[in-house]
């Protein structure tokens, strides 16, 4: 119960832990017992947010959330110190936790929306969101404000898939190229992948390339680190491919990389479009090409030839075979017409062949 202190009312409470709160601002007894009964009823159902930890800005708490996320890639830690120095503190660094509300947070991505296109006004939101998730968890907010609002779309983009003409074209003008063009769009491996890949990690005569390594351009400098899911993983490499695989590594050490610039360095994929590729895919009649889409080519062909989704799934390095069937699903072959061509298939073989009158439907032979 609320005590009187002076010429205030005192409300207190203990937390699961047991440590006492008060809040002796009240003028009337029952606002101080209201103010009890509210906090106990947060407690008992789990939406209690100590007081003490939730005048915490959003600024302060960027620094702490930031400092945890040792876990994240190079790139993606400096795609998030851009987009919190550019689009996340302008707007809430001094604002505390606990102030920001729904509203506020629509407006800021209608905002954004006006000036910055639908992906990046995405990426800020969701950076925005997922520390408030995690305050959340620290028991510094009672819920996220910033869950449920509207976002833009993103733009729907027709990928092209190349035939194997069309990708040995566009090969033959990548000049010094060729080869580490046909490996992506035959294995797809990411562009980081391909220009991390070391000597030692190719196996030609099995026709073997084990990814363990990838390397991405992080502020200018060029990190080498693990593949985008940390997982190693072993793709085949087409016959065609193995004898000149094995000459690209003649001279090569252990370490050495199998695509590199003339330097020896890690091929950058602003140079390479801007030397090779882009004038290639001109030519070819495939104007606007990304290397990129050499991994959607790879996937394409892969399941033209009948590779199942899990052997595509492997192949491309995903985290699971959904993954898989969310951006190819509709190049796979109805799966529906196999079973039932496959059941005719297999009735045809044990359905007795001589003709029946009292019988609509033809009897099976039993097996001996």
């Amino acid at each position: 119960m609320a005590y009187k202190r002076g010429d205030k009312w005192v409300g207190f409470y203990r937390d699961a832990a047991g440590k006492q709160h008060t809040n002796g601002n009240f003028h009337r007894k029952r606002d101080a017992d209201l103010w009890e009964q509210e906090q106990k009823s947060a407690i008992r159902n789990d939406t209690w947010v100590d007081p003490g930890r939730s005048k915490m800005t959003v600024g302060q708490w960027s620094e702490t959330w930031m400092a945890g996320r040792v876990h994240l890639k190079p790139k993606t830690l400096s795609s998030y110190r851009s987009l919190l120095a550019t689009r996340v503190l302008p707007t809430w660094n001094t604002v505390p936790l606990t102030k920001i509300g729904h509203s506020d947070v629509v407006a800021w991505v209608a905002a954004m929306r006006a000036e910055l296109s639908a992906s990046r006004t995405r990426q800020a939101y969701h950076l925005l969101s997922s520390m408030l998730d995690d305050a959340v968890k620290d028991n510094r907010l009672a819920r996220n404000p910033a869950t449920g609002v509207g976002l833009p779309r993103l733009p729907r983009s027709d990928r092209r898939y190349l035939t194997h003409q069309q990708l040995a074209d566009l090969a033959d003008g990548c000049g010094p190229h060729r080869l580490m063009v046909l490996v992506a769009g035959y294995t797809g491996l990411r562009w980081g992948e391909l220009t991390g890949l070391r000597a030692r990690r190719v196996q030609p005569l099995r026709g073997r390339i084990d990814v363990v390594e990838a390397v991405t351009e992080v502020d200018g400098e060029m990190v080498f680190g693990t593949p985008k899911t940390h997982q190693h993983r072993s793709v085949v490499v087409p016959r065609f491919l193995r004898e000149d695989l094995g000459r690209q590594l003649t001279g090569k050490a252990p370490t050495d990389l199998v695509f590199a610039s003339r330097a020896g360095t890690p091929l950058r994929v602003q140079n390479f479009r801007r030397d090779w590729f882009d004038r290639a895919a001109d030519d070819a009649g495939l104007s606007g090409l990304t290397p990129h889409e050499l991994r959607h080519t790879a996937a394409s062909l892969a399941i033209a030839s009948g590779a199942s989704v899990k052997g595509v799934q492997s192949m491309l390095g995903h985290a699971s075979a959904q993954m898989t069937l969310d951006r190819y699903g509709h190049l796979f072959p109805d799966e529906l017409d196999a079973v039932a061509d496959r059941l005719d298939a297999a009735r045809a073989d044990q359905v007795l062949t001589e003709p029946r009158t009292d019988a609509p439907v033809a009897r099976i032979r039993r097996a001996d």
